[in-house]
């Protein structure tokens, strides 16, 4: 292959229409890159690069095979968050309740597997325990974010329920990657 000749070549990572701190949405909206919508696309981009960690551990194969599906999910709630609502024409992907579904499913299968849960867990006892936790905040993070944007500008109802589940799912992950492993749970005892 020609790279000379290859689309490649024309594809920059760099286009400078930033540098003053204004971005666009799709649709064309000019923005400041502190604006409420890109906050909250930005979270749930940290959030994918989070999941993406927790794939890259030492979990089932079915487990980065779901994680995998949610990174893929995540990228359609960034389109949906980057869409300007009143002037985007763009068709992007969209959640559906069985995206909602899945996760659900998924806890019931694990919660089944777990002791019963008496106690608050500490964060820790793995490093694939850890990055759990850290991207369980990072997605409560995100769902308080897009809630805010939705009292201002609209936002599909199921990005919310999305990342509420998201985020009780990331917890228990962690005690299922805790269970597989014999790693005890750290768990909190108030001192009173």
């Amino acid at each position: 292959m020609n790279f000379r000749n290859s689309k490649l070549q024309h594809m920059k990572i760099y286009t400078k229409t930033g540098d003053k701190g204004i971005t666009s949405l799709i649709g064309g909206t000019r923005v400041p890159k502190h604006h409420l919508r890109i906050e909250s696309y930005g979270t749930v981009d940290e959030l994918n690069s989070y999941i993406g960690l927790i794939r890259d551990q030492d979990i089932s194969i079915h487990n980065k095979q779901v994680l995998k599906e949610i990174q893929d999910r995540l990228f359609t709630i960034g389109s949906s968050l980057a869409s300007d609502p009143e002037r985007s024409k763009m068709v992007i992907p969209d959640l559906h309740l069985a995206d909602i579904e899945l996760l659900e499913k998924e806890m019931d299968l694990m919660n089944v597997q777990l002791p019963e849960l008496r106690h608050f867990i500490l964060p820790g006892g793995d490093n694939a325990i850890s990055f759990c936790h850290i991207a369980r905040c990072v997605c409560r993070r995100a769902e308080r974010l897009t809630v805010h944007l939705s009292e201002e500008s609209k936002v599909d109802e199921r990005v919310n329920i999305y990342l509420n589940r998201l985020s009780d799912y990331l917890f228990t992950l962690a005690r299922k990657i805790g269970n597989e492993h014999k790693i005890p749970e750290n768990q909190w005892i108030p001192r009173v």
